[in-house]
Formats: structure tokens, C-alpha cells, sequence
């Protein structure tokens, strides 16, 4: 007669395979993941993520809405329209952003109990709030929902902004019309070629290396001065915004602001946060933002400039701006640095526009601080 045998479960298949990992590399796991709302969903696992979430050093936080603080019910704000309002700017300057229901419907443990990381959220909540029990963060990144500056359809404006205490450096992009060729018969893109050519003569009928007169005559320049002061009024409204969020986590390294429509980025590092906790805004009397300095202007204009990948550029033009006065706290870097800081702003067919505009003659105008 043979023995009995039983058969017993392996224990080692019952546990969680990741009870084996080191709380180390379980961090380098989750600041891979960076973004807020599945960060709040990691947390919910279990007591041990819950514990481990809030030493993450690099989050991403997407903005749903921004709502106007004029003491209306934020559930009843409706949505920023796409294509924004051309006012969208001032109306910017006093507004407010919030995350929408990003851990609504999580726990801080798989109990169902409230926790200390994710309480109960309300239907919005700023993004000082949502960081508010992070305590490692270095990199931070936030994506508002769109652009600061309304445009008219087909125009070109992109600017990027870097701030300590007050702008340190600016760099505009603009373009009155952005031309794509598109797959077309050979009949049509024989009179495209044509146009195109007239059109190019045209140009270099003009383009004689200085800035044609009817750039001053046909509201050109003034033009240009709009979209130069609305994506400053823009940046400084971003840097303001952030003051709260700068104070509460001095571990920052690198802050950056951007939108949806890649219209503005405003960056932040190292030694620009410090600058910022270690000395007093200097904040406009009209607005919540912080105040512009007296600035140096380099224009650069194309009348028209031929990308690759088929994209045209009429009206180009590059603005780039640093404070005059050594005295702001600006920190006046090397022509080589701004040079790099210029040419590092954008990226594909922008980069390449920009490096063309940095061969064009450049003309300086002079800013007063507002």
C-alpha cells in the first residue's frame, strides 16, 4: 500500500512580486510614470505605494481648466473655447488653474479609508494644492490647457521665457501666414511653382538685407510690438502664478510651464529658483504678474522664408529680449549664452527658422519696464 501524498501551492507564487523590490528601485519605477493622476492611482495599491509616492522627484501635471476668480461657482465656468479669444491674454491675468477631480474616486489604501496623500478632493484643485504632500519634487512640469495669446488663424507665434526674480531671457517666433504644400496634381503644382516663384521675386525685391519700408508703413512693426508685449504680459503672468508653488518646495531643480498648443514655455533652474526664494518679487501694480523689466529688443525680419518639409514662413520675424538694466537681477549672461539660449528655444522646422533669422541684420529697439 503506498503512502498517502499530498500536494501542496508553491507560497512563493501567493506573493506579490513586487514586495521583493527595493522601495529604491520602485522609485525609479514611479518617477517614470510622473503624471499626477496615475501617481494618485499608484497610491491607492497599497499602503507601501502610498508611503512611496510622495518622494517622487519628477511629477507632470496636466491643467483641465482655468478659472476666472471673480467669486462665480467654479463648476459653472465653462471651458476655454478653442480658437480662444484674442483677448485671451488679459483676461489670463486673473485667472486661476486647476487640476480637475484627479484622485476622485481614490483611496489611500486598498481599505477604503481616507489617507494623509489623497484626501477627498473637491471638484478642483490648484496645482499647489495637488503638490502640496509631494516633498521630494526636483523636476516639475505643467501643461495648461492652451496659449496665453489669441491669434488670427494661420499666424505664427511661439515664444519661450526664462525667468529668476524678472526675466532673464525671451525669445518670439513669429510669422504672419504658415504655407504647407500638400500633395497636388502636376497641372496644379505647376501654377503653385509659379505663384510660389512670383511670389519669392516678389520678396526678394524687397529683401534687400534691410527692413523694407512698407514693414513700417502697412502696421508691420506695430504688429510686431503687439505680440512682443502680449507673450511678455503672458510669461509674467505664468511666473507669477507659480510664486506659491517655488516657496513650498525648496528641493526644485528645474520648473516648466507650457500649453497645449505649444504657443509659450516658460522655464525655470536651479539657479533661478534659488534667486526667486531668495529675494522679494517685483510685481506689477496693475496685475497679478510679475513686472517687466526695461529691456533691450534684437529684431530680426524675413519677408518670407522657405522651410523644410514644404512649409513657407511669410512675414518672419525673431524678437529677442533681455533686461537692460544690470541692476534687475537678471544675471547678464555672454552673447554666447543668449546666442544658445535663442537658438535652443524651438524645435524641427522652428530651429531651422530661427537659425535663418539669426543671419538676418538685426535692429535694436529699446523697451520701457511695465
Amino acid at each position: 500500500m503506498h503512502p498517502k501524498t499530498r500536494i501542496h501551492a508553491d507560497p512563493s507564487l501567493e506573493m506579490d512580486q513586487f514586495d521583493h523590490l527595493p522601495d529604491s528601485l520602485l522609485l525609479l519605477i514611479l518617477n517614470k510614470v510622473a503624471d499626477i493622476r496615475s501617481l494618485g492611482r499608484c497610491g491607492a495599491v497599497s499602503k507601501r505605494f502610498n508611503s512611496l509616492v510622495p518622494l517622487v522627484h519628477d511629477i507632470y501635471i496636466k491643467i483641465d481648466r482655468v478659472v476666472t476668480v471673480d467669486g462665480s461657482d467654479p463648476d459653472e465656468t465653462p471651458n476655454i473655447p478653442s480658437p480662444r479669444p484674442r483677448n485671451m491674454f488679459t483676461n489670463f491675468l486673473k485667472m486661476v488653474l486647476y487640476v480637475i477631480k484627479p484622485f476622485h474616486h481614490i483611496r489611500s489604501n486598498t481599505s477604503g479609508s481616507r489617507g494623509p496623500l489623497f484626501p477627498q478632493l473637491s471638484s478642483q484643485h490648484s496645482p499647489a494644492q495637488v503638490l502640496k504632500n509631494f516633498t521630494h519634487v526636483r523636476n516639475l512640469h505643467i501643461v495648461l490647457p492652451s496659449g496665453d495669446v489669441g491669434t488670427e488663424d494661420g499666424v505664427l507665434l511661439k515664444w519661450r521665457a526664462e525667468f529668476g526674480c524678472t526675466l532673464q531671457n525671451c525669445v518670439i517666433l513669429g510669422g504672419t501666414r504658415v504655407d504647407k504644400k500638400t500633395s497636388i496634381s502636376s497641372t496644379q503644382e505647376n501654377l503653385n511653382l509659379n505663384s510660389n516663384l512670383n511670389l519669392n521675386l516678389n520678396s526678394m525685391q524687397e529683401d534687400n538685407g534691410t527692413m523694407p519700408e512698407s514693414f513700417y508703413t502697412n502696421g508691420g512693426l506695430k504688429l510686431r510690438v503687439v505680440w512682443t508685449i502680449s507673450s511678455l504680459i503672458a510669461a509674467s503672468t505664468r511666473h507669477y502664478l507659480l510664486r506659491q508653488i517655488i516657496k513650498d518646495h525648496p528641493t526644485l531643480v528645474s520648473l516648466v510651464l507650457t500649453d497645449a498648443d505649444a504657443q509659450g514655455t516658460l522655464i525655470m533652474g536651479s539657479k533661478q529658483l534659488k534667486e526667486v526664494r531668495e529675494n522679494q518679487l517685483a510685481c506689477s501694480a496693475s496685475s497679478n504678474r510679475t513686472q517687466v523689466p526695461a529691456c533691450n529688443m534684437k529684431l530680426r525680419y524675413a519677408p518670407y522664408l522657405e522651410l523644410p518639409g514644404g512649409v513657407g514662413l511669410q512675414g518672419a520675424t525673431l524678437v529677442a529680449i533681455r533686461p537692460s538694466c544690470e541692476g534687475s537681477g537678471s544675471g547678464n549672461g555672454s552673447k554666447k549664452e543668449t546666442d544658445s539660449f535663442i537658438l535652443g528655444a524651438f524645435d524641427g522646422v522652428f530651429k531651422t527658422a530661427v537659425k535663418a533669422l539669426m543671419k538676418r541684420r538685426s535692429y535694436l529697439l529699446e523697451m520701457n519696464g511695465f
